[in-house]
């Protein structure tokens, strides 16, 4: 049974979609059978693995109003075990088409359940806000994995989105749990960074992962060429860093 989990921060700028992608990627590198969902009606996990986000037949968006089924949505991509479903701008339209419907916030949960046993890992790539689409994301998961960067405000919006996981578990999902805290864009000459971490560090001492994602310039390029990082310069700091990442996160279920 293939295990969701959501990538997400109410805060934008962070990586979400850069660690959704990249950790996608990485863990089919590994051979695990992986599925990333985008959720996010900017689309940049499906335009980031070269799908034309503006020329798809049908998204998740179609999948959330009852007209397809995710089987019916998912790609292939350049790597082997590695699928896509794809969204797009249609999927703004989703959170006025779904107030009426019942049952809204589990409607991604119920799809998943048909494909769950064919994947090993299921990521969604959520929203940068909290919006009826984050919900259903994290209605679904079996954990959050937070990326947030290392700046004044992140305590700040990493409290309100705790907040935020601890009503969908009093509410929609007991099982929710977070997998883990990603320090991103993160500059070691920063003194900031240092402490900011340090302070994250200290709230959740078993909860960051060791692994930390630098700025990188071919880590920023490679979603512009279609490709996650691995793909574009398999070199390069950034995507060390993503697979050392996919590294530990296995391990934690080895």
């Amino acid at each position: 049974m293939g295990r969701i989990v959501s990538v997400a921060n109410q805060k934008g700028g962070v990586g979400k979609t850069t660690t959704a992608l990249n950790l996608s990627a990485t863990l089919a590198a590994a051979e695990k059978k992986t599925l990333l969902v985008d959720l996010d009606p900017q689309g940049n996990s499906t335009s980031g693995l070269g799908v034309d986000k503006n020329a798809l037949p049908a998204t998740v968006y179609e999948v959330l109003i009852g007209t397809k089924s995710l089987r019916e949505v998912t790609q292939k991509t350049a790597l082997v075990y590695l699928d896509l479903v794809p969204a797009n701008t249609k999927l703004f339209g989703a959170e006025v088409e779904l107030v009426d419907i019942e049952n809204r916030e589990r409607l991604l949960r119920d799809a998943l359940e048909e494909i769950r046993g064919s994947y090993e890992y299921i990521l969604v790539d959520c929203p940068p806000s909290l919006t009826l689409l984050t919900i259903n994301a994290l209605a679904a998961a079996d954990s959050i994995l937070i990326p947030i960067q290392c700046e004044y405000y992140a305590m700040e919006g990493l409290g309100q989105l705790l907040h935020t996981i601890e009503l969908t578990r009093d509410k929609l999902n007991p099982r929710l749990e977070i997998e883990g805290i990603l320090f991103t864009m993160f500059d070691g000459r920063n003194n900031l960074s240092h402490q900011v971490a340090e302070e994250v560090k200290k709230h959740f001492p078993n909860k960051v992962y060791q692994t930390v994602i630098p700025r990188n310039v071919k880590l920023s390029e490679s979603p512009s060429h279609g490709k996650p990082v691995i793909l574009y310069d398999i070199g390069c700091k950034g995507a060390e860093s993503y697979l050392e990442l996919a590294s530990e996160f296995l391990c934690s279920y080895s």
